[in-house]
């Protein structure tokens, strides 16, 4: 198929860095503990994007910490089951991260519970990882700021290990991935510790709110898009290494229905991907993880930005019809979701 993103033009890798968890939820319309069993999934940010990225074709290695338990070993054998490396994830002392998930319904939104306080992870100094080793032969370096909103440890390993890539000329990706809830338990600056990492990403996967946050102002417009390309023109102009800026726009009707897009800016140009109309979601949890994969495996492949960004969202879109944190489709299914004139049954 024309334009297709299945394979990357050299055998350089990508690494992602952040804290492997375990994902404990409740059954569909159901409220937490509302019967005493939960399912569990393992999941994590950076760890979403190691897995789609793996399973579209990329050579990929998680730089992780776990506990040396019976815990901390099957979140390390799920990853390698998709083709993640995982030769990057230490044991540490400590204990796992664990969330929590209570599937929305009807008009009650996803709610997500966080239990990660004094993990392995967030416990592990910064100089734990030997970053210039770790990065030989690396093309991309994937970072979130979940990472650091969990402690000052943690935070100034997300900076090292930035500052190393950049210093090492590895292209650093970054998702804002604010969440209010771990940054309010910690105490962390927000604003100045994810302004020092995007001051030396090349692509950041942020919207108007995390720019607001980290810049100090606001962007007032009514359209979600105008909101976006106000705020992406006020990231250019702060962030002068900010080559992308890549977000989806989610329109909701109710926890099952929803409309899916995703923008791109770059210094030059704007570019919106085609709507995906989500009807009877599964789940959305990862979705926007799916589609940072989608940007980082295209533009990895030297794709034109237009396909790098169909294929992105199209991605996110059927993140949608997967349970569980990982988006385990492969980049032929993506594709075949972009060419699809029917939903009729494959045989």
């Amino acid at each position: 198929m024309a334009g297709a993103l299945t394979h990357v033009t050299e055998q350089r890798h990508i690494v992602c860095f952040g804290e492997l968890l375990i994902r404990l939820s409740s059954a569909d319309g159901e409220m937490l503990l509302q019967r005493p069993s939960l399912d569990t999934h393992v999941g994590g940010a950076e760890a979403n994007v190691a897995v789609s990225l793996a399973r579209f074709g990329n050579t990929v290695r998680m730089v992780s910490i776990v506990p040396p338990n019976a815990l901390g070993s099957a979140a390390v054998g799920e990853l390698q089951r998709h083709g993640v490396d995982t030769a990057g994830i230490a044991r540490r002392p400590g204990r796992m991260g664990l969330y929590f998930v209570t599937p929305g319904a009807v008009t009650r939104p996803t709610a997500v519970l966080y239990d990660r306080a004094r993990s392995a992870f967030a416990l592990a100094a910064s100089s734990a990882i030997d970053w210039p080793r770790t990065l030989e032969q690396a093309s991309w370096l994937h970072l979130s700021g979940v990472t650091s909103a969990l402690g000052e440890l943690a935070a100034a390993a997300n900076q090292r290990a930035a500052e190393a890539a950049a210093a090492l000329g590895v292209a650093v990706s970054f998702d804002g991935n604010y969440r209010e809830q771990l940054w309010t338990e910690n105490g962390g600056n927000a604003p100045e510790l994810l302004r020092r990492i995007l001051a030396v990403a090349r692509v950041a996967f942020i919207d108007d709110r995390d720019v607001a946050l980290i810049l100090g102002t606001e962007f007032a417009q009514a359209d979600a898009v105008e909101r976006r390309r106000a705020a992406a023109a006020a990231a250019f102009a702060a962030l002068p290494q900010l080559e992308r800026i890549c977000s989806t726009i989610r329109t909701v009707t109710d926890a099952r229905h929803h409309e899916l897009s995703a923008v791109m800016f770059t210094r030059t140009r704007e570019l919106r991907s085609r709507t995906h109309s989500l009807d009877g979601i599964v789940d959305r949890v990862g979705a926007g993880d799916a589609f940072t994969a989608g940007i980082l495996h295209g533009l990895a492949a030297g794709r034109d930005e237009q396909s790098v960004l169909e294929f992105a969202a199209a991605a996110a879109a059927l993140k949608h019809s997967v349970r569980g944190d990982f988006n385990v489709v492969d980049a032929a299914d993506v594709e075949r979701l972009l060419g699809a004139t029917s939903l009729d049954i494959r045989r």
